[in-house]
């Protein structure tokens, strides 16, 4: 390569301003104006089906990879029962699955890591997929979620970009760290997921020890149309343990598979793992008002303001008899809910509705959900979709194709649409800034939740994971976000990797140390 290609390997970067650089295109050439913001209606309104950027970016990402899933390649499943245990629940929904105590709902459940591919181990240090399919009688509910309440990033056109830190260099097609502590570095609202991460419940000691969350904000609505939004909880029954650093990579060598076979071997040895299903419900009105933006996926809703309420248990107590068939071939959308349970403004889950479903028809056909792991099991499957690739039923028979017609056939179905969403504003790229505070939860995870031996943990594995980045600015500007969560952990990683904390801070961050310490941000300079 000449040094006068433009395609620098990692770790050459020109952190110079000056530095020449193409314009950012559409495949078709168009200039692309925004491409960290998508298209709303408002501020806080849902995206815009005309965000062709968007939606082309996201079709072109799920389309990497052939025939395993771009994100959460690796990963091990199971059958159980949901069992509802506490019917408050039905106060604020229609869904039937919730109708009543004592009411059971199979479900197939998915646990993954996100970023490696079906060959990598499971005890690395990555977030885990935690996906349920429950078969209800309104049809399947997929809650398609992490063992994390919270996500890297806010807005769904940098989701891309993300995983592509996670994956090898184009170059060497080697894992680095330097692409991703770039990207967290440069993007603040990372702080409270990477402090998650980089924590002692970055590494589960198995799927079975590991809480799962809903993380997005989801809405449910009565037969009133009174509408609440809501957030998943579950919260494992066997009690939280993890892996310390030196296990877990011990254990990736001596068996890849460790997590899987531990899930395995539980079931099949009559040991069924369970978790407590807990909601955390919020007023529709509240939602304007409250001092954090409820539709933040970088954040939490402390349990002080929407305490926990019980709405079930989840017990897995079979194991799949054929792991493609079941496992490889199971598809989870966010998409997927039923009459009761609707979506929310979040962009990030805006943008995941189409792009599951999406990425689906690309691995594995149009129609996947005449998979047998995917087909609902208690309601019907009745519309007039026809023909694609693997169409394995009746195509529907002879009868009409179209709708409306006067010769039978379903029909819609009006009782079931919930209550309408007022949405109001200029269709925009709007970033999200209203309501925004990227350090204050995280500085309150190192110093409220995490032990001293757990912050211990933390700086360690920080520091081991960023000695490898390349460019000191990077480690510069990652040191910094540290600073503003907690100053003692940003002083600590500073002074593990060489740097003197005072040549490095902010001066005037370095001046309102002791407020930071105490959680009260000041707003203008950490910006």
């Amino acid at each position: 390569m000449s040094e006068d290609s433009p395609n620098h390997e990692m770790g050459d970067a020109d952190f110079d301003d000056e530095h020449q650089r193409d314009p950012l295109t559409t495949n078709s050439g168009e200039a692309v104006p925004d491409n960290q913001n998508s298209r709303s209606a408002g501020v806080g309104g849902p995206l815009l089906m005309e965000d062709y950027h968007y939606f082309e970016k996201m079709a072109q990402f799920n389309r990497e990879r052939i025939p395993e899933r771009v994100v959460h390649a690796k990963g091990g499943g199971a059958y159980g029962t949901f069992t509802v245990t506490d019917d408050r629940i039905s106060e604020y929904t229609m869904a039937d699955i919730f109708s009543e105590e004592g009411k059971e709902t199979e479900l197939f459940i998915r646990f993954s890591t996100v970023a490696g591919p079906r060959g990598s181990p499971d005890t690395v240090r990555d977030p885990r997929g935690f996906a349920v399919k429950f078969y209800t009688e309104d049809g399947n509910w997929d809650m398609v979620g992490n063992n994390t309440p919270v996500f890297f990033v806010r807005d769904p056109s940098k989701f891309s970009d993300f995983i592509h830190t996670q994956k090898k260099l184009p170059s060497k097609d080697i894992n680095e760290p330097t692409p991703q502590w770039d990207f967290w570095s440069l993007s603040p609202e990372s702080l409270h997921q990477v402090t998650w991460l980089f924590g002692d419940r970055g590494i589960p000691a198995s799927w079975r020890t590991m809480n799962g969350y809903s993380s997005h904000t989801y809405s449910l609505y009565n037969e009133s149309d009174e509408r609440y939004w809501v957030k998943f909880h579950f919260k494992t029954d066997q009690g939280i343990d993890n892996l310390p650093q030196e296990k877990a990579t011990r254990l990736a060598g001596e068996n890849p598979d460790y997590h899987k076979q531990d899930l395995w071997d539980a079931i099949e040895d009559g040991e069924y793992p369970s978790w407590t299903v807990k909601v955390q419900i919020m007023p529709e009105t509240d939602a304007e008002a409250y001092h954090i933006n409820p539709f933040d996926l970088t954040r939490v809703w402390p349990h002080d303001d929407y305490p926990l309420m019980e709405v079930g248990t989840m017990e897995l107590n079979e194991n799949p008899d054929n792991y493609f068939a079941e496992v490889e071939q199971s598809a989870f959308s966010p998409a997927h809910v039923v009459p009761g349970i609707a979506h929310s403004p979040d962009k990030m889950l805006q943008g995941r509705i189409p792009s599951y479903d999406d990425t689906h028809r690309h691995r594995l056909g149009v129609n996947f959900e005449d998979i047998p792991v995917n087909r609902p099991k208690e309601a019907s499957k009745n519309n007039y979709h026809q023909d694609g690739q693997m169409r394995i039923d009746d195509n529907n028979g002879g009868g009409p194709n179209y709708e409306p017609n006067s010769f039978g056939g379903p029909v819609e179905q009006p009782s079931v649409e919930q209550p309408p969403l007022a949405v109001s504003g200029n269709a925009d790229r709007y970033e999200m800034k209203e309501r925004i505070d990227n350090f204050k939860q995280p500085g309150d995870l190192l110093r409220e939740v995490m032990s001293q031996d757990e912050r211990d943990r933390f700086v360690e594995n920080v520091t081991g994971n960023m000695a490898g980045v390349s460019e000191d600015e990077i480690k510069h500007r990652q040191i910094t976000l540290f600073f503003k969560a907690d100053p003692k952990i940003g002083r600590r990683i500073a002074t593990e990797l060489g740097y003197d904390p005072e040549a490095i801070i902010d001066d005037k961050l370095l001046a309102v140390e002791d407020e930071i310490s105490d959680a009260d941000v000041v707003a203008d300079l950490l910006e």
